[in-house]
């Protein structure tokens, strides 16, 4: 029987960055926009928060943009502080890398399994889905998902009792399958 998995964000992820007060290396993402027009032209920043001193930094959304090039919906979300479109924002490549960021996931989301009804069977065929692109060891998910230490995993991998299409060493954040022979 096919199991199917999914990975759920459960709040923002934090944002890698070095703060220019405290030296501190991480920012909190809480959804809210500064929007500023000059005539016929818009900025727009995601604004972080530092979480050792407090300290607001922007994150450039979009610089100097012609007022009628940016969709009016979008700059709707920018006004109400939407929080969906923040998840958007940092989930973009092009904005963590224009900003020089990085994502940090650790306790920003969760497995979902489905239930702990598979774990009584020998073998187990189970299809992993992301909501969002979270990075994420594959190591990890099955002895969460199982709920086996990752010794364990690490273990069956070697002896080639899980078998998947993907290679389970390093992070995924992309959808996969395997499966397992106890």
């Amino acid at each position: 029987m096919l199991y199917h998995w999914t990975v759920l964000p459960t709040c923002l992820p934090l944002v890698r960055r070095r703060c220019h007060t405290c030296s501190s290396g991480l920012f909190r993402a809480d959804g809210k926009f500064r929007v500023n027009a000059n005539h016929k032209l818009v900025d727009a920043w995601l604004l972080v928060l530092c979480t050792g001193c407090g300290e607001t930094a922007k994150l450039t959304v979009f610089e100097r943009a012609k007022v009628r090039s940016v969709r009016p919906d979008l700059l709707d979300r920018l006004h109400h502080n939407d929080p969906g479109l923040a998840a958007e924002l940092l989930q973009d490549p092009v904005l963590r890398r224009r900003n020089r960021v990085a994502l940090d996931w650790e306790g920003a989301w969760r497995l979902d399994t489905g239930g702990p009804d598979h774990l009584d069977q020998d073998a187990i065929d189970v299809s992993v889905g992301f909501a969002a692109r979270i990075p994420v060891r594959p190591v990890r998910l099955i002895a969460e998902g199982c709920r086996l230490p990752r010794a364990e995993v690490e273990r069956l991998l070697a002896e080639g009792k899980v078998v998947s299409g993907v290679r389970l060493s390093g992070k995924l954040s992309g959808d996969f399958a395997f499966t397992l022979k106890y």
